[in-house]
C-alpha cells in the first residue's frame, strides 16, 4: 500500500524503536496493611496533604447533601457505609488524629482516630472499590470538599506502599514500560493504521482518505485510547472517515499515541507527568498546533486540564474531538444525512471527566441534534449526569466488579426511561460500563461513541 502523503514513517517498520521507560518496571503489591506499612504511610502523609485537600479533610460539616448526589448511594441505598461523607471519613479520622487540635484533648468529639490496620483496611475498601472520583457530590457540597482530589490523595499513599489493586497497577506498568497501556508494539500499530486506512478506502466516495502517520506540521495531532488499535478499529476509521471528509489536516504518532493516564487514578503523580510529556514531546515533534484529544473521559481532562500544570505550561493548542466535530458542523464543514438514523430514539450520557470536570457538554448535543431526529435526554445530564459507574479505574478492579456493576443502576434506571434503543458517549470507559449494565439490566440498547454517529450520516 501507498505511504500516506506526508508521513515520514519508514524505518521503524523494520526496526521500531523502544517506547517506554524499557525499564520492566513491576510495582510491588503488598496484600496487607502491616505495622510497617502503616508507618511508612505515617512518613507520607504530609507531603500529600496540599491546599485543596486539606481544605476537604477540614471543610465537611456532615451536613449529608453529598448523598443523594452519590450513584454507589442511589443505587446501593442499604449500605450506609458509602455515603461519601463516610468514605471520605476513613481517611479524615486519620488526619484529624494527626493534625487536629482539638483530637489532642477530645479524640472521639472531632471524629479523630489514629491509623490501625483496620481503619486502613475500611479506607482501601472505600475509597478504592466505593468511589469513582466523579465528583459530583463536589457539585453538590456546600462547602466545596472536592472528594476527588481527596480520594485521590489516599490513594496515591496506598499506592506508595503497595496497597493498591493489582490489575490497576499493572496497567499503569504496562503504560509506563512499554509507552501505552495495552502493550501494542509500534510495528503492529503501524500495521493496524495501514490495514484501518486500506478499509476506509474501500468504501465508496473515501477512496483518496488518508490516516497520515508522523505529518511534520500537521494542524491537528490525534490521539487515540488503546481500546481502539487493539479491540475497536471501526471508531479509528470513523474519526478518520469524519476528518477526512471535513478536509481536516491531522496525523497519528507512531511512537506515543495513547491519551489514557491511569496514574490519574492511583494518585502517582509522577507517573502521571510523565505519560503527559510523552504526547506533549510528540506533538512538540511533529509541529502540530493543536493536540487532538480522541474520545476518552478522563484522557480529555488528563490533556486539557492536568497537562499544563504538570509541565509548566504548553505552547500549543488543545481540544476534543467532541468540540471538533461540533465545529465543523456548524462551520458547514461536513453536511450530514439524518434519514440513515430514522427509526433509532437515541439518549446520550455525559462522561464525568468531560462534562463536570471538564466543562463540555453543549457541543455534544450539537453533533446530535445535527445528526438524528429524535434525541432524548436523561433526566440528569450535563454538570448533574450521574457517573456510569466504570470512572476512577473501577473497570481495572476486578476485585470490586460486583459493586462496580450495582452502582451503575441509577445510570441504567435512566437509561430505561428514556426509552432509547442508542445510548450515545465520548468516553471508552464510559462504553464498556454501559454495555455491561444494558446487559445486566437487561436493556434493549446499542452504545456508540460519536464519531460513529456521525461518519455514516456523512454526506460525500
Amino acid at each position: 500500500m501507498a505511504e500516506p502523503a506526508g508521513s515520514t514513517v519508514t524505518k521503524e517498520k523494520s526496526k521500531p524503536e523502544k517506547l517506554g521507560t524499557q525499564a520492566n518496571r513491576q510495582w510491588p503489591i503488598k496484600q496487607e496493611f502491616s505495622p510497617e506499612i502503616l508507618a511508612e504511610m505515617e512518613k507520607i502523609l504530609p507531603g500529600k496533604l496540599n491546599r485543596i485537600v486539606q481544605m476537604s479533610l477540614a471543610g465537611c460539616v456532615h451536613c449529608g447533601l453529598c448523598s443523594d448526589a452519590c450513584h454507589y448511594t442511589r443505587s446501593i441505598p442499604e449500605d450506609k457505609t458509602l455515603l461519601p461523607a463516610y468514605k471520605a471519613d476513613r481517611f479524615r479520622k486519620w488526619y484529624k488524629y494527626r493534625y487536629d487540635w482539638l483530637a489532642k484533648v477530645f479524640p472521639s468529639f472531632v471524629g479523630a482516630q489514629p491509623l490501625t490496620k483496620e481503619l486502613a483496611d475500611e479506607m482501601y475498601d472505600k475509597l478504592w472499590g466505593g468511589c469513582t472520583m466523579c465528583r459530583r457530590c463536589t457539585f453538590n457540597c456546600p462547602m466545596g470538599v472536592d472528594y476527588g482530589m481527596l480520594v485521590r490523595a489516599a490513594r496515591g499513599i496506598m499506592t506508595q506502599v503497595g496497597r493498591v489493586p493489582k490489575h490497576l497497577q499493572d496497567t499503569i506498568d504496562t503504560h509506563y514500560n512499554a509507552g501505552n497501556n495495552m502493550a501494542v508494539p509500534q510495528d503492529e500499530f503501524i500495521e493496524t493504521i495501514e490495514w484501518i486506512e486500506e478499509e476506509l478506502q474501500d468504501e465508496e466516495g473515501c477512496e483518496n482518505y488518508k490516516i497520515p502517520l508522523d505529518k511534520k506540521g500537521a494542524k491537528y495531532f490525534l490521539t487515540l485510547n488503546p481500546r481502539e488499535p487493539k479491540y475497536y478499529p471501526l471508531t479509528i476509521q470513523a474519526s478518520a472517515k469524519v476528518l477526512n471528509a471535513a478536509g481536516v489536516d491531522f496525523t497519528i504518532s507512531s511512537r506515543y499515541w495513547d491519551l489514557t493516564n491511569y496514574a490519574m487514578f492511583n494518585g502517582i503523580d509522577p507517573d502521571a507527568k510523565l505519560f503527559a510529556s510523552w504526547i506533549a514531546d510528540e506533538v512538540k515533534r511533529l509541529d502540530c498546533e493543536y493536540l487532538l484529544s480522541g474520545e476518552c473521559g478522563h484522557g480529555y481532562r488528563g490533556l486539557r486540564w492536568e497537562l499544563a500544570n504538570w509541565l509548566g505550561g504548553v505552547p500549543f493548542k488543545i481540544t476534543s474531538m467532541m468540540e471538533l466535530l461540533a465545529e465543523l458542523i456548524e462551520q458547514g464543514k461536513i453536511k450530514l444525512d439524518k434519514s440513515v438514523w430514522k427509526g433509532k430514539r437515541f439518549t446520550y450520557h455525559d462522561s464525568c471527566n468531560i462534562a463536570r470536570s471538564g466543562g463540555v457538554w453543549e457541543e455534544a448535543r450539537t453533533v446530535i441534534n445535527a445528526t438524528v431526529d429524535h434525541f432524548v435526554e436523561m433526566e440528569h445530564n450535563c454538570e448533574e449526569s450521574f457517573c456510569c459507574g466504570g470512572g476512577g479505574g473501577a473497570l481495572a478492579m476486578p476485585e470490586f466488579s460486583p459493586r462496580r456493576i450495582a452502582a451503575g443502576k441509577v445510570k441504567a434506571d435512566e437509561i430505561r426511561a428514556t426509552g432509547a434503543n442508542v445510548v450515545l458517549q465520548s468516553c471508552h470507559n464510559c462504553t464498556d460500563q454501559l454495555k455491561e449494565i444494558c446487559d445486566h439490566y437487561h436493556i434493549d440498547a446499542k452504545v456508540m461513541n460519536l464519531a460513529e454517529l456521525v461518519a455514516p450520516a456523512l454526506i460525500l
